[in-house]
């Protein structure tokens, strides 16, 4: 979360888009924009503009000249800015509109509106609220591919999103708002709350999932409890694991970053887990913590080292 190579806006998707892209689609359907301009070292998110959207001009500038660059409108990266077109701040093709590379950018909030509030996404606290917030806003009702499987035995209380070729196991219950992306498993009996899983996830039987993104790819086996926590990709859980979200003095959840200790702001945060981790059996992640990518933890680990 902390180098622009694995940021949100760069790596992490939404719906199955990166969000860089998401972001650039919203601001080229309301702002009508035809350039982009990027700091030095992001040539990910530079390609990934310019293979999607082929009509969009994609600029870069030292990161010396984009700081100095004193014409792009600023937003503070510690609060929440409504631009709305039908007021005084009419866009002009003259106008540079500055958001930082972790922002996501929200569309309007009616079809009639023409408005897009910029959410600022610095911790990864940031984005799991980010998520909640994308999930209540934009699934309204169910859809459910018609490539889909879903046992008769199992319950959709929507709304939902279900994508193809995505099969859920008897006796599930699948609460909404919750996404499931593409070639996903839910195992028999387990629960999903309010979620966002990534392409072919694989979750095991008899699991619990509440206000959790997995990037994608992820596999666990059975009887693991997941909860408020940000997945990255290709990560292994073993049985019985799961990721403590509450400490037992119900006070807020604090994350070490930098050597210092940060208040999440919230009493309900579990683990950030990096990329291409495995978790074996029976490790408690506790509340807060972090596990860089490429880690391996053994069974039986209570994970409660700070990184």
């Amino acid at each position: 979360m902390t180098h622009y190579n694995d940021c949100p806006a760069t790596s992490l998707k939404v719906f199955g888009q990166p969000i860089i892209l998401r972001n650039v689609q919203l601001a080229k359907e309301i702002l009508g924009i035809d350039t982009v301009i990027l700091p030095e070292g992001h040539s990910n998110a530079i390609k990934l503009i310019e293979d999607s959207f082929p009509s969009i001009r994609v600029e870069q500038f030292s990161n010396d000249e984009y700081n100095r660059n004193n014409d792009i409108n600023r937003i503070s990266s510690l609060t929440t800015y409504l631009l709305n077109r039908k007021n005084e701040t009419e866009l002009n093709k003259e106008t540079r509109f500055k958001v930082p590379l972790n922002t996501f950018i929200h569309g309007p909030a009616k079809e009639q509106e023409s408005s897009l509030t910029i959410d600022p996404v610095i911790y990864p606290w940031d984005f799991l609220r980010v998520i909640q917030k994308v999930l209540y806003d934009n699934i309204k009702h169910t859809i459910i591919s018609h490539n889909a499987s879903i046992a008769k035995s199992s319950i959709i209380e929507g709304p939902c999103i279900i994508e193809d070729d995505v099969v859920i196991d008897d006796f599930c219950k699948i609460k909404g708002p919750t996404y499931i992306g593409k070639g996903s498993f839910v195992g028999m009996s387990s629960l999903i709350r309010s979620s966002m899983l990534g392409k072919e996830t694989s979750i095991g039987f008899n699991c619990e999932i509440a206000r959790t993104y997995f990037a994608g790819r992820d596999k666990m086996a059975h009887q693991n409890v997941i909860l408020d926590s940000i997945i990255g990709k290709d990560v292994w859980f073993g049985g019985y694991s799961g990721t403590a979200n509450v400490l037992l003095n119900n006070q807020n959840v604090k994350y070490e970053i930098d050597d210092k200790l940060l208040d999440t702001g919230t009493s309900h945060f579990g683990a950030v887990v990096g990329n291409n981790c495995a978790i074996g059996a029976s490790v408690i992640t506790l509340p807060g913590r972090q596990i860089p990518s490429n880690s391996t933890i053994q069974a039986g680990t209570i994970f409660g080292k700070k990184c």
